[in-house]
């Protein structure tokens, strides 16, 4: 029987499909003119980046010191409030994601992203920024579901001197389920044909929707290996036998491709933390805490925290590893806090 006051289920609306050539109208085109940081390239940022990194090169301590060079978009980044006037966002990007938008693909997910470095950035460099619409893929489909990738390339100058390139690709696009309309067309696209079920999402039956998966590589494949068999491994180079976390391809610190691992012991303590109010998403109920776990064996790696409410975690909590079952094709490591008093 049903609940006469509840609200009407609604059901997604199926994208529409859009024509390339009025999307690759828009590349080459402008996406910021201008735009100034709010900022000064300056020492006490460095410091907090690198003691939250936990990077300690000497060249970014002492009286005369470089910016790391992964701070480069960090610079030109317009924080909770925006950039207001001094952001020069130019007309064109706006449009370019407003049709997105229109179109069903209200989505979005940052994907990756290129930077280049042709000088150090000091203390005192003030920086612009001009952004361009470098290119707008045709539709593609995703395990996410059907959308478009949107590449920027963004040169940053000091002085009128170019200092950085920063190249930055998000997608756009519709949760899977909802995939393109059939029949419907945008700006004189042909028809898309009917199809019996709208692609992968999750099973109907389910109370909720499935947390996302973790993009899995031949350069993490191990690690996802040993959280199936619940152990926690981390990278030790074979070389110098650094220790390193996430899993990456080679040692930063000799260079050598070269590595073994190491099952880590699973204490650990909160060394930082967030607690999550918004944006909302399905798979979650926030508030809720994630972490960044400084781990016994001196590496550090984000994760959900359990066993405490959010605003009951301090940084200097202890926690224990514990591996979370979500369902039945996702296990997760996640860390529980214990109490005070409590041994790791």
């Amino acid at each position: 029987m049903s609940d006469p006051t509840a609200p009407p289920s609604r059901t997604p609306r199926p994208p529409r499909r859009l024509r390339t050539e009025d999307l690759a109208g828009f590349e080459g085109r402008p996406a910021t003119v201008s735009g100034r940081a709010k900022d000064p390239v300056n020492s006490p940022m460095i410091r907090h980046w690198c003691e939250a990194m936990g990077d300690r090169h000497p060249a970014y301590a002492g009286p005369d010191p470089v910016a790391p060079p992964t701070m480069l978009q960090a610079w030109i980044m317009g924080g909770l409030s925006g950039h207001g006037p001094r952001g020069g966002r130019a007309d064109a990007y706006g449009r370019l994601l407003g049709l997105l938008d229109r179109a069903g693909y209200t989505a979005v997910v940052a994907t990756d992203c290129e930077q280049e470095y042709p000088r150090p950035l000091r203390p005192g460099d003030e920086l612009t920024f001009d952004s361009v619409i470098e290119t707008v893929s045709p539709l593609k489909s995703t395990r996410l579901g059907d959308g478009h990738f949107v590449t920027t390339r963004t040169e940053i100058r000091t002085a009128g001197v170019l200092v950085g390139t920063h190249r930055f690709r998000i997608f756009k696009y519709a949760p899977a389920g909802s995939g393109p309309e059939p029949g419907r067309t945008v700006s004189g696209s042909a028809p898309v044909p009917s199809r019996a079920k709208a692609g992968p999402g999750p099973d109907p039956g389910e109370s909720r929707p499935q947390r996302p998966r973790p993009v899995i590589n031949r350069d993490n494949a191990g690690f996802w290996e040993g959280v199936a068999a619940g152990e926690l491994l981390i990278q030790r180079c074979a070389a110098c036998a650094e220790l390193r976390f996430p899993w990456l391809p080679g040692c930063g610190r000799c260079g050598s491709p070269d590595w073994t691992t190491v099952r880590a012991s699973g204490a650990g303590r909160v060394f930082s933390y967030v607690i999550m109010h918004h944006p909302p998403f399905p798979a979650f109920d926030p508030p809720y805490a994630v972490g960044l776990i400084e781990l016994a064996e001196g590496v550090r790696m984000i994760s959900n925290l359990i066993g405490a409410e959010p605003d009951h975690v301090r940084i200097g909590t202890r926690v224990e590893l514990e591996f979370l079952q979500v369902d039945t094709g996702l296990r997760l490591p996640v860390f529980r806090a214990l109490p005070d008093g409590a041994d790791a």
